[in-house]
């Protein structure tokens, strides 16, 4: 009974009374109101965006299914006297699922950890966007027994979006479909799919894949998940509805309250869509284990019977007329584009660790050289190397303007020096793509200086008692993870290593003139070891070098202690007679 009430079909609750509950559920997890530890209702002021265009969503804002969560708990405690009921099917998550859910979110701490995403968001989508893929419906790998497609995008109560990938992932050359157990839409999975089962491939109709590619999705721009404002934001621009966001939130707190594992297969299939569609889908029902399956007989040329001649038309019956020709289709913009030009993008280049300056930006031209707007160009990292786009991605995309050009996200680069490729690519048509080179340099500083103008004295057979730290800076800010060497030179014009004078000492106690390896920290400030005199005296020099070509030299002093010279006689008591009386005088 508290299965069945908890099930709501878009525009069919038509009573009060279930009005007012649904309602009342929802409420406390709309977008912008919390709730304390005492359970009291807080509103944060953060209301989410909902202006996304549907290409730009995980979606396409397909349909999705509306069921609600059951009413009662997911983990009810029974009284010692009582036995133990069996949960409702429907409150469970199929094995296969739970797992690809759980592994999904493991991997996402380790690579987005300020994300905080949790495996119960990714269920509480997939149970909205799927059923947790029909019920669990996949193989021991993960992936979909029968093909979980969403309705065709083709304007028709839905987004339009013209077909994007030749049919490649939903099997329709004309428009497209949400594919998978996460309902991704072929453009978006092009730059968002992951291999999360490590079978070298990325398939929306795998839960392992689809589930991962999910996480990315909702971690990027660098969202907080633990946060009302970054959580309500990235759950709509998967899906951009008002009561879509209302239902995932629904079901993410009946699953942060427990839930447990049922045996693939056994979930309950879902039976409400928001397209008031109850229980549709383009792609076939899977047959429920055990069931043998009785396909259709498919239909013959000429008719049902299998024969290949035409049907005779009955005595008395006017033949049909020939059906009319099938309109040519009005191409889409894709279908313009004859191939990318550079639209100016400057070199690409920057230090390990920085945003590249300069951004990608690539032109979609037809034959003729005219710009075409509203295609979509994916752009795509190549080669070893660790740079990525803003918010972590190797896949960014971007809808060309009316000028045809489309802008790829900033680059940053990682600590890995050299050479990379980016591809920019449209999506949509198989046409020769563009390649641009960027190149990572290792981190520079230009200048040098010390931290303190304190002199640098120690006496021979000493130590000096202060140690050298200097700062390191490139273009007036602070220059840090810069690599550096330290050596004792024998004169300004002659940087070769000394063999006399001040020394640093190796681990061993060793005599060390030359240090490597020296690295200035976050704030650019590199502190030497102590330094130590041999018996020589004299002034000495210690020149500090970095990649970028800055330099500092820094004069050292060895010398013995002044003494006090004897007094003269000028300086003491005047001299007795005797003592300045000369006989010669």
């Amino acid at each position: 009974m508290a299965a069945e009430f908890g099930r709501l079909r878009k525009g069919a609750v038509n009573t009060t009374v279930a009005a007012v509950v649904v309602a009342a559920l929802a409420a406390s997890q709309a977008p912008g109101v919390t709730t304390d530890d005492a359970g009291r209702r807080v509103t944060t002021g953060t209301q989410p965006s909902v202006d996304t265009p549907a290409e730009d969503s995980a979606t396409g804002n397909s349909p999705y299914y509306t069921d609600l969560p059951p009413l009662n708990s997911p983990n009810p405690s029974p009284s010692p006297t009582t036995p133990v009921t069996p949960v409702a099917s429907e409150a469970g998550i199929p094995a296969t699922v739970l797992d690809a859910y759980k592994k999904a979110a493991t991997a996402l701490q380790e690579a987005k950890p300020g994300c905080n995403l949790e495996w119960q968001l990714l269920a509480a989508i997939g149970k909205v966007e799927s059923g947790q893929a029909r019920g669990g419906r996949v193989d021991a790998n993960g992936t979909t027994l029968t093909p979980i497609l969403g309705p065709q995008l083709n304007g028709n109560g839905f987004a339009s979006i013209s077909d994007t990938d030749n049919g490649a992932y939903d099997g329709d050359s004309a428009y497209d479909r949400a594919v998978g157990p996460m309902q991704f839409i072929p453009s978006t999975w092009e730059w968002a799919g992951r291999d999360g089962n490590g079978d070298g491939k990325r398939d929306p109709n795998n839960v392992y894949d689809a589930a991962l590619a999910a996480g990315h999705y909702l971690c990027r721009f660098g969202w907080d998940l633990s946060t009302q404002g970054d959580l309500s934001s990235a759950i709509l621009s998967y899906n951009n509805s008002q009561d879509y966001l209302n239902l995932v939130l629904r079901w993410l707190e009946y699953y942060r309250k427990g839930t447990h594992e049922i045996p693939d297969g056994t979930g309950t299939l879902p039976s409400d869509r928001s397209d008031d569609n109850a229980g549709a889908s383009p792609s076939p029902t899977p047959t429920p284990p055990g069931t043998p399956a009785t396909p259709s007989t498919p239909s013959k040329p000429g008719g049902n019977d299998g024969s290949t001649s035409p049907k005779p038309t009955p005595p008395g019956t006017t033949p049909p007329s020939t059906p009319p020709s099938t309109p040519t289709p009005t191409p889409t913009p894709t279908d313009t584009v004859d191939h990318l030009e550079d639209a100016g993008t400057a070199k690409l280049t920057a230090m390990a660790g920085d945003t590249f300056t300069e951004k990608i930006s690539a032109r979609a031209e037809t034959e003729a050289g005219k710009g075409v707007a509203k295609v979509r160009i994916r752009f795509t990292i190549i080669g070893q190397t660790d740079a990525t786009f803003a918010g972590g991605e190797k896949y960014a995309a971007a809808l060309t303007n009316s000028a045809g050009e489309a802008v790829a996200p900033a680059l940053q680069a990682g600590e890995d020096t050299g050479e990379f490729v980016v591809r920019a690519t449209l999506v949509g048509r198989s046409i020769p793509g563009l390649d641009y080179t960027a190149t990572v340099t290792e981190r520079a500083a230009d200048t040098l200086a010390r931290t303190s103008d304190t002199a640098l004295t120690c006496t021979p057979g000493g130590e000096f008692a202060d140690q050298v730290e200097v700062k390191a800076t490139y273009k007036g800010a602070v220059a840090d993870k810069v690599a550096a060497t330290a050596t004792l030179i024998k004169s300004a014009d002659d940087p070769t290593e000394n063999d006399k004078g001040p020394y640093f000492k190796d681990a061993d106690g060793k005599v060390v003139r030359t240090l490597t390896g020296l690295t200035t920290d976050a704030n650019g400030l590199l502190k030497l070891p102590k330094l130590y005199a041999d018996d020589t005296t004299g002034t000495f020099l210690l020149r500090i070098n970095t990649a970028g070509g800055a330099t500092l030299t820094v004069e050292l002093k060895v010398a013995t202690a002044e003494t006090s010279p004897a007094p003269t006689p000028s300086e003491s008591e005047p001299a007795s007679p005797s003592a300045s009386a000369s006989p010669s005088a």
